[in-house]
């Protein structure tokens, strides 16, 4: 591991900060063309590559020397379930992809990509987000029930919960309830 130890110290020494006024979000930043565009030929020059790969909901950032073959890697999860005003699904995960490939190829290669505002900002209490309540009518939750009814021991209760009702079904608190007395009714047989 020495040869992409010391090629990554060179290009550390060598890559200057890399700060293009991008604004976004209340900071400024450099985005993803820039990068590339100041890395690449130091990157060449200390033969050293990277590659990011999704992998589900991560991204594989990997270091690789392109003489010796070494590598280092780093995987970074993206955090799922983040609405933003005005983007669609496919918005919102090409823009979080996006964001985590900037900061972790920024995070392997030691770059300075935006301006250090780390102390100025002000801590906000978040409340968490109010909890779904399933998409099950009374009537859908009242055949669900029916099928928990039907079953003769607690092997078959379980083969219905698991694999029988929808996990909307599952969720409805009218559904959890009844398993639960049906559940004790069956263990007392």
């Amino acid at each position: 591991m020495k040869n992409i130890y010391k090629a990554l110290a060179a290009f550390q020494q060598e890559v200057p900060a890399i700060h293009q006024g991008t604004k976004g979000y209340g900071y400024t930043y450099s985005d993803l063309k820039t990068i590339f565009k100041v890395i690449n030929p130091i990157l060449k020059k200390h033969d050293l590559g990277f590659t990011q790969l999704l992998d589900g909901t991560n991204i594989k950032t990997v270091i690789f020397h392109t003489e010796s073959g070494e590598s280092i890697e780093s995987i970074t999860e993206i955090p799922q379930g983040i609405t933003l005003k005005g983007m669609n699904t496919f918005q919102i995960s090409g823009s979080s992809y996006t964001y985590y490939r900037r900061y972790s190829l920024s995070a392997c290669l030691g770059l300075v990509t935006d301006v250090d505002s780390d102390a100025t900002g002000e801590e906000k209490t978040t409340q968490a987000p109010p909890q779904q309540q399933p998409q099950v009518s009374k009537e859908q939750a009242i055949e669900a029930i029916a099928k928990l009814n039907n079953a003769t021991d607690k092997d078959e209760l379980t083969t219905v919960w698991k694999e029988v009702l929808t996990r909307e079904e599952r969720l409805h608190p009218d559904v959890i309830a009844e398993s639960k007395k049906i559940g004790a009714k069956l263990e007392t047989k």
